[in-house]
């Protein structure tokens, strides 16, 4: 197996409740060491520009507004097998489906507000790590 990183965002239902440090205890107790991360409020702007792949679905309006609803946490995450295994630990986005144990079981308030994003291949981490992470940010 090879060290990965991978991308990961704690989003606004999760901040809003103040769960930071038990979504990234998850994480870590999963294997991933954070190697970056930040609170910042998005922008319009920068949500559209994030989600721009979703910009033809019907829910991207909704996203976005959801995502500068409330600060997020954004994310390096490194291990092996990072990206696979954050998305192991995030369960599935319908957390009526997510296994017990995993972030979004316990924690999600629903489908749309899934308390937590990551990437879903090598490609896409690289994308969404160099869209909110400069080289200097992301420390070994």
């Amino acid at each position: 197996m090879a060290i990965q990183r991978t991308f990961s965002i704690i989003k606004p239902d999760a901040t809003k409740r103040n769960l930071t440090g038990k979504i990234i205890a998850k994480f870590e107790e999963a294997g991933l060491r954070v190697v970056a991360s930040k609170r910042i409020q998005l922008s319009l702007a920068q949500a559209q520009a994030f989600y721009a792949v979703h910009k033809e679905r019907p829910f991207y309006d909704e996203l976005c507004e959801y995502m500068i609803s409330e600060p997020v946490v954004v994310q390096v995450l490194e291990g092996e097998n990072a990206i696979a295994k954050n998305r192991e630990v995030m369960g599935a986005t319908n957390p009526a489906d997510a296994a017990e144990g995993t972030i979004r079981k316990e924690f999600a308030l629903s489908v749309g507000e899934n308390s937590v994003h990551g990437s879903d291949a090598p490609e896409t981490a690289a994308e969404e790590i160099a869209f909110f992470f400069s080289g200097i940010e992301l420390v070994g």
